[in-house]
């Protein structure tokens, strides 16, 4: 299977269609339906829970149960306090760069429909440059056109809105994939991908698959902390994102060496159980898939670590795509290695037998 060959014209229309949708924390469920229903032609069924998370399953009747996970929200701001004369302050919902945030554009998701703002900021000519503040959670601030807290109210805007940047989807030089949300909906489309490429390639597994777009990962985990407990999975394959550290202002001794165009990336955690790793790494090997590594310390800070500790332990890996300038609106990867990420999570499920428990003790 050529890794040119994966990204076809209606996947790529998906993708675009998927990212371009604000999928906010706790406000996900817009993007689950788009994600769905791509799906739909390529699984059996359906598991929705009461948060959003949204899981399609191949071979529900089967025992042995294999998850390959991704997770489906993005970062975003709320509307904290609003001021006599019409002016929003934000907290975060997730980790949202209060730096980039000046000068942006921004949607503000009200009952009445998208209300547009600006984050505001200071002109130049105002600034003390002798002491210059830096943005800052406490001093960015969004300016909706509003002369008052009145009109502010009469738009349908008020404490609790989500916020969400509107930057859309481009491709630069051809092969680099441009969005905010990449970290993680590229792990939702990675993950459909494979259950597309099972149900063309007529690939029957001798297990069941649940292709896991899990919700709230960006607060702590908690829609895969939720889902694990539904499923009960014997195994968990996840993918997120991890960073490009050849870029400038990163340190490469503290963050570690991994690029875009350079692979997967195959982390080594407590959380991620070695057999499974190895089992990945021998398959990447065995079909000359590129990978690099990456050492975690005591977590992974993704939904390994909440798949790993459930139900008694679950045999958990982790499988990352490198990406540069996270948690802003120009988060940037590779086609080669979101390409290779699908073929490596595809290639290891075929591996997997019915029963394995990947026990240090067999």
């Amino acid at each position: 299977m050529a890794a040119a060959k994966i990204i076809n014209a209606k996947s790529l229309k998906f993708l675009e269609k998927y990212l371009n949708n604000a999928s906010p924390t706790g406000y996900e469920w817009e993007g689950q339906k788009i994600w769905m229903e791509y799906l739909k032609p390529y699984v059996d069924e359906f598991i929705t829970d009461t948060y959003g998370t949204a899981v399609a399953v191949i071979n529900p009747k089967a025992k042995y149960k294999v998850v390959i996970e991704g997770h489906s929200d993005e970062i975003s701001w709320y509307v904290n306090y609003i001021t006599d004369n019409g002016l929003l302050y934000v907290i975060r919902n997730g980790g949202s760069d209060h730096q980039i945030a000046p000068s942006k554009w921004v949607n503000i998701h009200t009952k009445k429909g998208i209300v547009k703002g600006v984050f505001g900021w200071p002109a130049i000519h105002t600034r003390d440059r002798a002491k210059e503040e830096s943005p800052k959670v406490e001093n960015i601030f969004i300016d909706i056109g509003a002369k008052d807290k009145a009109e502010v109210e009469k738009m349908g805007v008020h404490v609790g809105c989500v916020i969400t940047y509107p930057d859309e989807f481009h491709i630069l030089n051809k092969n680099k994939f441009v969005c905010r949300a990449l970290d993680n909906r590229m792990g939702g489309f990675m993950i459909a991908e494979v259950a597309r490429l099972l149900h063309e390639n007529k690939k029957k597994l001798p297990f069941g698959l649940y292709v896991t777009n899990s919700v709230q990962e960006e607060i702590g985990l908690r829609g895969a902390e939720m889902i694990t407990q539904t499923i009960k999975p014997n195994v968990a394959i996840v993918t997120d994102v991890c960073h490009d550290t050849t870029t400038p202002m990163i340190d490469k001794k503290k963050e570690g060496e991994t690029s875009i165009g350079s692979g997967p990336v195959v982390s080594y955690a407590p959380a991620v159980q070695n057999k499974l790793r190895e089992r990945i790494l021998e398959t990447a090997e065995a079909k000359k898939i590129p990978f690099q590594r990456l050492a975690a310390s005591r977590f992974t800070g993704t939904d390994t670590d909440a798949f790993a500790y459930s139900n008694g332990g679950v045999a958990s890996a982790l499988i990352s795509l490198p990406l540069r300038y996270m948690h802003t609106t120009v988060e940037t990867v590779h086609k080669d290695d979101v390409e290779n990420v699908i073929r490596l999570i595809y290639e290891t499920l075929l591996t997997i037998k019915d029963g394995e428990t990947f026990s240090y003790f067999d």
